[in-house]
């Protein structure tokens, strides 16, 4: 491999861990890819896999999804290290976010440079197969025939084959192939979560980092019936029979896509594909009701952002150009988030104001919106089971940094820690500014990340002492203008918000 180097890093983008997947390979699991001989440049990153342009903000927008070319020779991932041949470094292995359907390793957001440079590690991202190119189950739907009988869960069977490439090849990029770490953020953490249930991921990784994910694909993957229904949507838009599923082979990939989209009364469908729990490759789901004990003894780190209901996937939402500006239109908010009466929501306004008293109605609705999201309870649950297990500690952060950008309605929301974890603010300026407090937060997170891959505890000099969750004290790190560890930081409000949800849903 032909790499290039900057700031003294060595980088190698586009290494394929596996072959193209399209045509009769399209709904098959993946396989190694052909060998060559001589020289093969690693300078560019290769292409994204297919999937729907999705609608967000700029500041997130094309910086996670990217715009480029995309393709169905897409399992490639790049690789970042302070020094190629034999090493010891901790391997610490992305992937990205974007849910199950968009996204690619290739984004800014998880450039390594800063992260290998810094911290004396080795960064893997992966590119992988997305929406119903990774997770059309096939195999369930009645009819199909032998011919797609192992196309149950392509997108974690993708991931599982870049992470025997890092066992087989690690060694000759310094790092250690005993000692790999999973870290993701949204969907990415949700298939983090996924693999310390999937049995062919079994010892190819060591400590696994999860960030801001939501429920229904970290916790728990589809139902089988649901897949089912799922498969049979897909091939009725397509006007493909179950009995000539083989047809899908012969589409152009543009085709697929486009089916998944919204179209006219017809809604988008991309979100419908995510890992089904199968009884064989996905025998259970990952953390319900209990932690899976296929990764019993696997530290975890896990957490979320303050206000993780900004809404960054939809950049006509109202709260872009206006800002809440006194309690009634708050409580409308709140309300709309759950379900409560006036007067319950003047007391959860009164809760959170009592704790914020210079805050404004938006900065409350903002956090509000953090507490009742599925990114803020999915992480509770994820610590929460993994302590009962009693075999490996789990660590809780929360992330409340602001930014300045927008006139500060960026907030703390949902990926704003991406920078600060990867310690490479200023690449991303459009997204956290100028301001010069973020650098040593970005050197304080991104250790503390650095040292759980390193020993599978996040602790250092750089941060207060960091104790393991457990739920008498709920032990948290904060990470925002000051690094703080707190006992069940805003306890009060969590319990009045998990109150108020089990409430809406009787």
């Amino acid at each position: 491999m032909r790499g290039s180097t900057r700031l003294g890093v060595h980088t190698f983008k586009g290494l394929p861990y596996g072959a193209p997947t399209g045509g009769t390979d399209r709904f098959k699991p993946p396989r190694a890819p052909e060998p060559w001989t001589g020289v093969r440049d690693a300078i560019d990153y290769g292409l994204r896999a297919y999937q729907s342009p999705r609608p967000m903000i700029p500041e997130i927008g094309d910086a996670l999804t990217g715009s480029g070319p995309m393709s169905e020779d897409c399992l490639k991932l790049n690789l970042w290290t302070p020094e190629t041949g034999r090493g010891r470094r901790p391997v610490m292995v992305w992937f990205h976010g974007g849910g199950q359907r968009t996204g690619s390793g290739n984004s800014i957001f998880y450039d390594g440079t800063e992260l290998a440079r810094r911290h004396d590690v080795v960064v893997v991202t992966v590119t992988h197969r997305l929406n119903a190119f990774a997770y059309l189950w096939l195999a369930g739907l009645p009819g199909t025939g032998e011919r797609f009988a192992d196309s149950t869960n392509l997108g974690l069977r993708d991931l599982v084959l870049a992470l025997q490439w890092v066992r087989d090849n690690i060694g000759a990029f310094g790092g250690d192939a005993r000692n790999v770490t999973l870290f993701g953020q949204s969907g990415g953490g949700g298939k983090t979560a996924m693999l310390t249930g999937f049995p062919a991921a079994r010892g190819l990784f060591h400590r696994a980092i999860i960030m801001s994910t939501l429920s229904d694909t970290a916790l728990t993957g589809l139902e089988p019936a649901r897949a089912v229904e799922a498969a049979e949507l897909l091939l009725a838009r397509l006007g493909i029979l179950p009995t000539a599923a083989a047809k899908l082979e012969t589409l152009a990939p543009e085709a697929i896509v486009a089916a998944l989209e919204s179209n006219g009364n017809a809604p988008d469908i991309s979100t419908r594909y995510a890992p089904v729990v199968d009884g064989k490759t996905l025998p259970a789901h990952p953390f319900e009701p209990a932690a899976s004990p296929l990764s019993a003894g696997i530290p975890i780190l896990t957490g979320s952002n303050e206000c993780e209901g900004v809404p960054y996937g939809n950049p006509m939402d109202p709260y872009w150009t206006r800002e809440l500006t006194n309690d009634a239109e708050l409580r409308n908010a709140l309300t709309k988030l759950v379900a409560m009466s006036d007067a319950n929501a003047d007391r959860m306004i009164a809760l959170y104001r009592s704790h914020r008293p210079a805050a404004t109605p938006g900065d409350i609705a903002a956090v509000m919106a953090g507490d009742a999201s599925l990114l803020r309870q999915s992480s509770y649950a994820i610590a929460e089971r993994k302590y009962a297990q009693r075999a490996a500690p789990v660590y809780l952060y929360y992330f409340d940094w602001y930014s300045p950008v927008r006139g500060g309605k960026l907030r703390s929301m949902h990926g704003m820690e991406l920078p600060f974890v990867f310690a490479h603010p200023d690449l991303v300026q459009f997204m956290t500014g100028m301001g010069e407090d973020r650098y040593e937060l970005a050197q304080r997170m991104s250790a503390s990340w650095v040292a759980f891959a390193r020993s599978g505890d996040p602790n250092h000099v750089g941060i207060p002492r960091w104790e393991p969750w457990n739920p008498n004290r709920w032990p948290t790190m904060v990470f925002g203008r000051e690094v703080r560890a707190v006992d069940d930081p805003r306890g009060d409000e969590r319990r009045a918000m998990a109150a108020a949800r089990a409430a809406a849903q009787r």
